[in-house]
C-alpha cells in the first residue's frame, strides 16, 4: 500500500514505515503530523485517484528530527572580466516517519 502526498510544494510517494525529508514543519520532534493533501492511494492494485485530492484520505506521520542539508556551492564566473562570486546555501528540512495511511 502506498500513497502520493503533497507538502511544501512537492509530491512524495510514501508507504508505512518510510522516512522522508520534507520542507520544514512547525511541529516538534515526536509529535504527530497529519497530511491531508493525498493525491493517490494504491491499496494492492485498487487505485483511488483524487480530483485533485482523495476525499477523506489522510496520512499520519511522526516528526523524527529537524536538520539542515549538506552545503551547496554556487559559483559564478565570467571569463574575461575577472568576475567571480562564490556563495553557499544549506536548506532546512524536517525528517518524518510515516505511521499510517487512512483512506
Amino acid at each position: 500500500m502506498f500513497a502520493i502526498i503533497k507538502t511544501g510544494g512537492k509530491q512524495y510517494r510514501v508507504s508505512e514505515g518510510d522516512v522522508i525529508r520534507v520542507e520544514t514543519l512547525s511541529q516538534n520532534p515526536k509529535e504527530v503530523v497529519t497530511f491531508d493533501q493525498v493525491l493517490l492511494i494504491d491499496n494492492e492494485g485498487e487505485l483511488k485517484v483524487g480530483q485533485p485530492m482523495v476525499a477523506g484520505a489522510t496520512v499520519e506521520a511522526v516528526v523524527v528530527t529537524h536538520d539542515r542539508a549538506k552545503k551547496v556551492i554556487i559559483f559564478k564566473k565570467k571569463r574575461t572580466t575577472t568576475y567571480q562570486r562564490t556563495q553557499g546555501h544549506r536548506q532546512n528540512y524536517t525528517e518524518v516517519r510515516i505511521k499510517a495511511i487512512n483512506s
